[in-house]
């Protein structure tokens, strides 16, 4: 791969997510303080990223992977999308807000698979290129994270009371334009399966379903169930931490949740070696009780004298991470067989962000509107009840992947992380 071709994917990569990471980090923050939201209308707001992944496939498998050059959707999804990132920016209520945001994630959540497949095509050797590219997308995120708190300062006491999040929405509309522009200079990606005239393919083969027949293997079972189940306690992170921190008096909340995607790029640099080490279980089963470990931080831990675990279980977003999701993704590949891969990727990413954080969200917002309803005006206590929720599910689903997962070795598929 050329340099120039390195410099246009890496860019495209820090775009990608420094849209994402622009507005949905604050998002809970904006909808509670300037939008007044209820935890309901959060939930309803957020699963809308649910919704756009489960909408994606039905884009990508019979739209992008058929009919039109994968760098050219990309633009074209990027630019509209800016325009609904503006009417975000322009919203007054949640009634005028939701309608965009949900067209919004049904064109972005595409945008994932697309950056990801134009990257692909063009490599030699993805093992060791993709990472080198992937990491400007983890770059983006902290940059923008940083932008709002330390240079903007969006996201201080003042600036939540003057409305200034919205800009959020601005700037991601900005980078939007940037980004859809740039994706016409982008490699050229033509189809992956172009439509053959006369030949008939089935839905379940385009959209990849083919891949269910994986969930006959026990295993498999075990861990498809417990990537749902282990979605609802990230959904209430995803949702509240921002306005938790927030809310606590931490200081540059969106900047120091940045620790978190810090964590996350140094933790893919251990994670093969706790697969040598101690297997893909219980590589799975150390990122499973980090979360536990993370929520009870949030629920004891405070701005004043405890700021130190508030800090922490942002820094544990790395195990958290990682050690699930990415070890998650490297099982499912070992899993399928060769005309199966991308469909098995596929089915857990549908399982994970569409129907698992759909459920978390709701989830989310039921238990915060409960509680709110039940402690009043005691933030502390609300908060404390809120984190102990999503703790206890994690701790739940431990349980339940250690005992019924057997063990299985996959170190080969570790080593081309």
């Amino acid at each position: 791969m050329s340099s120039s071709i390195k410099i246009k994917l890496s860019f495209m990569m820090f775009l990608e997510f420094f849209i994402w990471g622009s507005w949905f980090v604050t998002l809970g923050t904006y909808l509670g303080n300037t939008l007044n939201a209820s935890g309901i209308e959060m939930s309803n707001i957020f699963s809308t990223q649910s919704w756009g992944a489960i909408v994606a496939p039905f884009i990508i498998g019979m739209i992008a992977d058929r009919y039109f050059n994968a760098e050219k959707i990309l633009g074209v999804l990027h630019l509209v999308g800016a325009v609904l990132m503006y009417q975000l920016y322009s919203s007054d209520s949640v009634a005028n807000f939701f309608p965009y945001v949900l067209g919004y994630m049904i064109l972005y959540m595409p945008t994932l698979s697309l950056a990801n497949s134009v990257s692909f095509r063009h490599m030699k050797n993805p093992e060791k290129e993709f990472s080198l590219i992937r990491i400007w997308g983890t770059i983006g995120w902290i940059v923008a994270g940083l932008s709002i708190s330390y240079l903007f300062k969006w996201d201080n006491e003042e600036g939540i009371k003057e409305g200034l999040l919205r800009n959020t929405f601005l700037m991601s509309a900005g980078a939007s334009v940037v980004l859809g522009l740039l994706s016409f200079f982008l490699p050229k990606t033509p189809p992956s399966s172009p439509a053959i005239k006369g030949e008939k393919e089935s839905i379940s083969k385009i959209l990849g379903l083919d891949a269910m027949k994986l969930l006959k293997d026990r295993n498999f079972l075990v861990f498809f169930i417990c990537s749902i189940l282990i979605c609802i306690p990230l959904a209430f992170y995803y949702q509240y931490a921002n306005p938790f921190l927030t809310a606590t008096g931490l200081e540059n909340a969106t900047g120091k949740m940045t620790i978190g995607q810090i964590s996350e790029a140094l933790c893919l640099l251990l994670l093969p070696l706790f697969f040598t080490r101690f297997g893909f279980k219980n590589t799975i089963l150390i990122g499973m009780i980090a979360w536990v470990f993370r929520y009870l931080l949030f629920a004891f831990g405070d701005a004043g004298e405890l700021t130190f675990m508030l800090i922490l279980g942002i820094a544990l977003h790395g195990i958290c991470y990682d050690f699930f999701f990415v070890s998650g993704q490297i099982y499912t590949d070992s899993k399928a067989g060769p005309q199966n891969k991308s469909a098995a990727q596929g089915l857990i990413t549908l399982a994970t962000y569409g129907v698992g954080q759909l459920i978390g969200f709701l989830v989310a917002g039921y238990v915060f509107d409960l509680y709110k309803a039940a402690v009043g005006t005691d933030t502390a206590l609300l908060w404390n009840k809120v984190w102990v929720v999503p703790a206890v599910i994690a701790f739940a689903v431990f349980v339940i992947f250690g005992i019924f997962f057997k063990k299985e070795e996959i170190q080969e598929q570790a080593k081309t992380i």
